[in-house]
Formats: C-alpha cells, structure tokens, sequence
C-alpha cells in the first residue's frame, strides 16, 4: 500500500467532507461562465468533482496515484486511470487539480508537473489549483488529531519546519477476523511561494484569490492559462 492509498484508506476519517464540497463549488463557479466542454482533473480522488461537472454537462477524465481512489471511481462508472498526468492522451478546454494536489510535490516536480498540464491544455485552455498558505501549514495543518468508529482508529501527526511539512498516518483497521491491522505511513507536503507560478513557460498566472476553508485565510486559489 503507498502512502497515498493509506491516505485514500483514511480520508473518510479526516472531518474534510464539508471543506471538500466548498471546494467543489468554488471550482465549479470559477468555470460556470467558461466554454468548458472537456475537462481533466489530476487527483480526483473518489470522482466527486467530476461527477458534478458531468451534470453540467461536461465530459471529464480523472487521473489519480491512488489505486484506491481510481478504483473507486471506476465503481461509479467514471472515466479515471491510475496514471501520471504526463501519460493522458489527448487535450482539454480545462484542468483542475483541487485540495493541495500541487503541495505534494516538491520543486522540482511541481515543475515538471505544471509543463505536462500545459501540454494538456487546448489552446486557451484554463487550469485551476489551489494550494496552502504559509498559514494554512503553519496554523492549521500542523498537530496531531485522532478519530475513530466501531471498526477503525486513525491518528495524525504533523509537523511543519523548513517549508515542508510531514505528516504520520497510523491506522488500526479490523480484519474481516476482527483482528486489528496497523497501516502506517508519513506523506510529505511543500509550501510553494506565488513567484513560483509567474515565471512559467507554458502557464500564464492569470489571477489569485486567498480565501477559507477553516475561518483564516489557509488556501489560495490559482488560474491560469495557457501561453
């Protein structure tokens, strides 16, 4: 199991649902008045966004590194690969990559990641992410938190120093025996500064919104489009 599969096992545990569902509709109004008709979503985790815009008429494709998440989404009948967003065929009116997808890569990678969007993107295109503030690391996703129900236990350690932040997932899960099995994992997450994303070559920094999610001002809303 990866760490992000622990994640996928744990995420229903976190309290994130109504965080999640402001998310989608902020996402969705930044795209209400744009001619969307294909739209790519990287880390789309259960498929829940994506099932909203194909009520809205849009075809959408996720992608996602969670076998567990893909999976899920297959379930439901969605398009969705376990692949890198390097690998999709193909070209979209839009891209969306929603709750802190671009925070789990580092610098490099972020890089790299971002000139693949941009190689998705059909002329004009538009791409949305968000990402954490100083803040959101510091003072809200650093510390430790516990939850549990009949059959499992999840504990959360995080720590944030030198703009990275590590956070330890152990999870006790009961087997179909009712014995208990312990997943255990630490995911690793980069702030990364605005300058960052107006120097690009292939994605113009187009506006951003600091807002939200947890009543201080923890996330910030990216949109860009294609050069």
């Amino acid at each position: 199991m990866t760490n992000l599969d622990l994640y996928a096992k744990a995420e229903h545990l976190l309290g994130i649902e109504e965080a999640t569902e402001a998310l989608y509709d902020l996402y969705r109004s930044e795209l209400d008045d744009k001619d969307i008709k294909t739209l790519l979503d990287v880390g789309c985790g259960r498929g829940g966004f994506m099932t909203r815009m194909i009520s809205d008429g849009v075809e959408c494709k996720g992608v996602d590194l969670s076998s567990v998440m893909v999976d899920e989404c297959r379930a439901e009948g969605l398009d969705a690969e376990c692949i890198d967003v390097s690998e999709v065929t193909g070209k979209y009116d839009g891209v969306v990559a929603i709750f802190d997808v671009l925070n789990f890569l580092n610098q490099d990678e972020l890089i790299k990641f971002l000139d693949a969007i941009s190689d998705k993107l059909n002329d004009n295109g538009i791409f949305i992410a968000d990402i954490n503030t100083l803040y959101g690391f510091s003072d809200v996703a650093e510390g430790t938190m516990s939850s549990e129900n009949e059959k499992e236990f999840l504990s959360v350690d995080a720590l944030f120093e030198d703009d990275e932040l590590y956070t330890k997932f152990t999870l006790f899960a009961k087997d179909k025996d009712d014995r208990y099995i312990k997943y255990q994992d630490t995911i690793v997450q980069y702030f990364h500064k605005i300058k960052t994303f107006q120097k690009l070559s292939g994605l113009k920094l187009v506006d951003k919104q600091t807002f939200s999610l947890y009543d201080t001002e923890d996330k910030t809303l990216l949109i860009f489009k294609k050069r």
